[in-house]
């Protein structure tokens, strides 16, 4: 997983440089040329564009559509039962380590609808992993009537219980007009539906070294929730929260929900 996150902020890193590259070039060239049309395709960062620097009247609503890298969360993740953030006697044995306990996700595709420079409307398509560091040493049994674990005898200097999820959201952006820096503020706020692809148990021991587990583990198949974004240029803050339950067709952890907050780079 380190090894995604590192590969993912490098490559959002690069296609912001070469997305501000190429809005330097439209600006440049925008004395010369001219666009008129209400619908785009691009490859990068997506609608990106300022419409404030163009020399020309810009047509309302204007479609776009494309393959991106952006929106990448990265931040903590919280267990919410039953309203607050102790977890309940029967939950217990999912005690996690909180600043070890983290989301993250991004967006690779998106299409939508511009409806003036300050106004969007689109929707995307990513992934999303919830990643639990578990405190105790236990292990989820695979393929149960409910959610089992068993007690172990080893000790694990890492235990981790996680879930993939390919994620959809529908994002309302606003944003001001550009800045004398040529950055804006942007406020997003959606729905989301994320549809499960695999869970998954991480373990490393002494004895056993690095074991991997795959197995849904009753995450729930289809989890939906709502997301608010604030920032500023290309960097700024999210939160999400999820309506439904992690788990399914596990009565005793019915009630139990996923909440998280942190840093997002890629508008």
């Amino acid at each position: 997983m380190k090894r995604l996150i590192f590969s993912a902020l490098f490559i959002s890193t690069a296609t912001l440089a070469l997305g501000q590259t190429a809005t330097d070039t439209a600006k440049s060239a925008a004395d010369t040329s001219k666009n008129d049309g209400s619908f785009s395709i691009h490859i990068g960062r997506g609608d990106h564009g300022s419409d404030s620097s163009h020399q020309y009247k810009t047509h309302y609503p204007k479609g776009f559509i494309g393959i991106t890298f952006s929106r990448f969360d990265l931040g903590l993740a919280t267990m919410v039962d039953h309203g607050s953030f102790t977890l309940q006697p029967q939950n217990r044995f999912l005690s996690y380590a909180q600043w070890k306990t983290s989301n993250v996700g991004f967006d690779v595709f998106q299409m939508g609808l511009k409806f003036s420079s300050n106004f969007k409307l689109y929707a995307s398509a990513g992934f999303n992993w919830t990643l639990i560091r578990l405190h105790d040493n236990i292990t989820m049994l695979r393929d149960q009537p409910i959610l089992t674990y068993r007690q172990d005898s080893i000790q694990y200097s890492k235990n981790r219980f996680s879930s993939s999820y390919l994620r959809v959201p529908l994002s309302f952006a606003f944003q001001t007009n550009e800045d004398s820096r040529g950055n804006r503020w942007h406020f997003i706020v959606g729905p989301e539906g994320d549809f499960l692809l695999e869970g998954m148990v991480k373990q490393i021991s002494r004895e056993f070294g690095k074991q991997k587990f795959y197995n849904p583990y009753h995450f729930t198949e289809f989890e939906y929730g709502g997301f608010a974004r604030v920032g500023y240029g290309d960097f700024g803050i999210f939160a999400k929260y999820y309506a439904n339950d992690m788990f399914q067709d596990s009565p005793a952890q019915a009630g139990l929900k996923n909440f998280s907050f942190g840093f997002t780079l890629g508008f």
